[in-house]
C-alpha cells in the first residue's frame, strides 16, 4: 500500500539577507496539551514527574533535558510541546510520558514554521510585529500569540538573535511574503 509523504508548506524556504536569515523549519513536532477542566494540578504533576520541570506560565517556556520537549506556555490550562520529529507519532511520545493527565493533539503539520535569525532579526520583525521584542522585555524563552500582517502568529524567542514564528499552514505563502518583505525593507 502506498504511504503518504509529508510535504513542506514553504518548500524548504531559506534566504539570507544582510546579517539576517529566514529558514523554514520542518523537523519539529508540535503537540497541543490541554488539561481537563478541574484537573490542572494533575497535568502539572504529570509533567513534573515525567520531565522534572514545572509547566511554564503563560508567555514563557521551559525545556526539559536535552532531546526532550520544550513546553510553550500559551494560555492557562494549555501549552504546546515542541521537539524534534521522530519516527513515532508525536502524540504517542507525549501520552507515553503523561498518560491520561491531559488532552493531546498533534499540531505538527498544521503550522508553517520560520526561524528568523541573525543580528538584524529584531529590525525585520519590529516592522510587522506589534510586540516589544527588546531583549530585556522579550527574553530568550519568551513566547506569545500575536498578529503579523493580519495573520495569527506564535512567536518564540529561541536564542539570543533567533525567533521561531509559527503561523497557520493554510496561509503559509502570505506569511512568508510578509516576513521576507519586512526583511528586504531593512536593507
Amino acid at each position: 500500500m502506498p504511504r503518504l509523504a509529508p510535504s513542506s508548506p514553504l518548500n524548504g524556504f531559506r534566504q539570507e539577507f544582510d546579517r539576517l536569515e529566514i529558514t523554514e523549519i520542518t523537523d519539529l513536532a508540535l503537540v497541543s496539551i490541554a488539561s481537563p477542566q478541574g484537573r490542572e494540578a494533575e497535568l502539572a504533576s504529570a509533567v513534573s514527574g515525567a520531565y522534572g520541570i514545572a509547566l511554564p506560565p503563560v508567555g514563557s517556556s521551559v525545556e526539559a533535558d536535552a532531546g526532550e520537549p520544550r513546553f510553550l506556555g500559551l494560555q492557562p490550562g494549555q501549552c504546546f510541546a515542541l521537539f524534534e520529529r521522530q519516527d513515532e507519532g508525536p502524540v504517542d511520545i507525549i501520552a507515553r510520558k503523561l498518560s491520561d493527565a491531559g488532552y493531546y493533539t498533534d499540531q505538527s503539520d498544521s503550522w508553517a514554521v520560520l526561524r528568523v535569525s541573525g543580528t538584524r532579526c529584531r529590525e525585520a520583525l519590529e516592522r510587522i510585529c506589534p510586540l516589544d521584542l527588546h531583549p530585556q522585555t522579550f527574553v530568550t524563552g519568551a513566547v506569545a500569540r500575536t498578529v503579523m500582517e493580519h495573520l495569527g502568529v506564535i512567536i518564540f524567542r529561541d536564542g539570543e538573535d533567533s525567533f521561531l514564528l509559527l503561523s497557520a499552514r493554510s496561509s503559509a505563502p502570505s506569511f512568508l511574503h510578509a516576513v521576507v518583505t519586512s526583511a528586504k525593507n531593512i536593507q
